[in-house]
């Protein structure tokens, strides 16, 4: 356990979000194993403090901090292992996601998820996990079959369809920090699939046919085909805000020009069109901006070659198509980046649909099975006060609501969403409050935004 007055404290309180350098929690315990996390859970309970649990330190509003409240932080990512088996990979709940994309991708097995590398799988999976292979795989969720926790009685549970339903149910998208500590996870895997990728660039005076295009081709394309649009602007963009898409398709090769035709043969032509195959393993640590980088330094500790930004972020899910008028409210929410002071700042569309909608709204916690994309309105930011980039991501937020609603992703989460519980888990909120009440009845788990 690491105290305000150890020589390693000022580490390992540290998450990825650097506008949090300043909070400073009670401790941060390094956790081994179950055993470790039921020790420091009942050392919490003794001594009556709050806990706050840290996978990859990812966490938007800062929960995974520990510094407001203060509180004990159990911090997973010592628990770190990856070990692929016959058809599954088993992963430890502080495992990132670059190192996880290497030991699999070096196995030729292939999982869906996220495209950060410092993103820890445990925060990732538990509020349901999107990612670049998300509409082939399903979430990262959809893959779990069983999960280690550690309930706050100190019990250590694994968790199945045979064992535990409802809790693996809802740990399947219901988000962490609410009914106990997961310590490792069994996921099915795929045999890891030759991607052809693609990035494409227009002048943002296209983004009105892009848009249009966009969101009526990318959610209902072959569940194969994924992409991502975003507009962005800011001090990185000094010569104006760009559109930009990135994809992955992952059947034939040869059809992959076809497919990205039912886009293309309707927007005026990108004026950067780079289109390329690649393995798994290559693609994915190419997203994670790992490519040319030792796997043993893609991350922001001591001796990795990332770097900790700054930002604010918040999000919504979108279930109806933009008309005129909302595509109209969008682009002048990003030309407003470019005198903000902001480094960079906009929004990013991904496309849901394929196999996430195949799986029923109630199957697990995740509920947003029916929708077209996942929306991440996002601000990185120069050192300093926090405000302006909460200003912009919130009101961005607030000028699309008009037009997509309340609804809201967990792993986004943002202390500011009024009725969260249905923005993030609609008609699922109530199972969630039943199980919430079974296996933590009294409620010592003080995650925000609670079911």
């Amino acid at each position: 356990m690491s105290l305000p007055s150890d020589a390693t404290y000022d580490q390992v309180r540290l998450t990825e979000n650097r506008r949090y350098d300043g909070e400073k929690p009670l401790a941060v315990l390094s956790v081994q194993d179950a055993k470790d996390v039921a020790a420091g859970l009942a050392f919490a309970q003794d001594h009556a403090i709050p806990v706050a649990v840290r996978s990859g330190g990812h966490s938007y509003p800062g929960w995974s901090g520990g510094g407001n409240p203060k509180a004990l932080v159990i911090d997973c990512r010592p628990m770190n292992a990856v070990r692929v088996g016959n058809g599954s990979v088993t992963i430890g709940s502080g495992a990132a996601l670059a190192s996880v994309y290497d030991t699999v991708g070096n196995a030729g097995r292939a999982i869906a998820a996220g495209s950060c590398a410092t993103v820890g799988i445990a925060g990732l999976t538990l509020g349901g996990g999107v990612g670049v292979l998300t509409r082939a795989l399903g979430l990262t969720a959809d893959q779990v079959t069983s999960m280690e926790v550690v309930l706050a009685d100190g019990s250590i549970k694994t968790v199945s369809e045979q064992s535990e339903p409802d809790l693996l149910w809802a740990l399947r998208g219901g988000g962490g920090g609410h009914l106990g500590v997961v310590t490792s996870f069994e996921l099915t895997t795929a045999a890891a699939p030759t991607l052809q990728t693609v990035y494409l660039q227009w002048p943002i005076s296209a983004a009105e046919q892009v848009i249009e295009a966009w969101q009526s081709w990318a959610p209902r394309a072959d569940a194969r085909l994924w992409s991502t649009l975003k507009a962005l602007g800011g001090q990185k963009h000094g010569s104006g805000p760009v559109l930009l898409l990135s994809g992955t398709w992952t059947g034939p090769p040869g059809s992959f020009d076809q497919q990205l035709s039912g886009l293309l043969d309707h927007v005026p032509p990108p004026g950067t069109d780079t289109r390329g195959s690649r393995s798994y393993l290559d693609a994915m640590l190419s997203y994670a901006g790992c490519s040319s980088i030792p796997i043993d330094r893609c991350h922001t500790g001591p001796g990795g070659s990332l770097t900790r930004e700054a930002f604010a972020a918040t999000s919504h899910v979108v279930y109806d198509p933009l008309d005129a008028g909302g595509t109209s409210d969008l682009l002048d929410q990003v030309q407003a980046a470019q005198d903000s002071g902001l480094l960079e700042a906009g929004i990013s569309i991904d496309a849901l649909g394929g196999k996430v909608r195949d799986v029923d709204s109630d199957a697990t916690a995740f509920v947003h099975r029916k929708a077209l994309a996942t929306v991440q309105y996002t601000a990185t930011f120069p050192p300093g006060d926090a405000k302006t980039a909460d200003s912009f991501v919130r009101g961005f937020r607030a000028a699309m609501t008009p037009h997509w609603g309340n609804h809201a992703y967990v792993n986004y989460a943002d202390s500011s969403i009024s009725d969260y519980q249905d923005a993030y888990f609609g008609a699922n909120a109530d199972k969630l409050a039943h199980v919430r009440a079974t296996y933590d009845p009294d409620g010592f788990f003080t995650q925000p935004q609670d079911f």
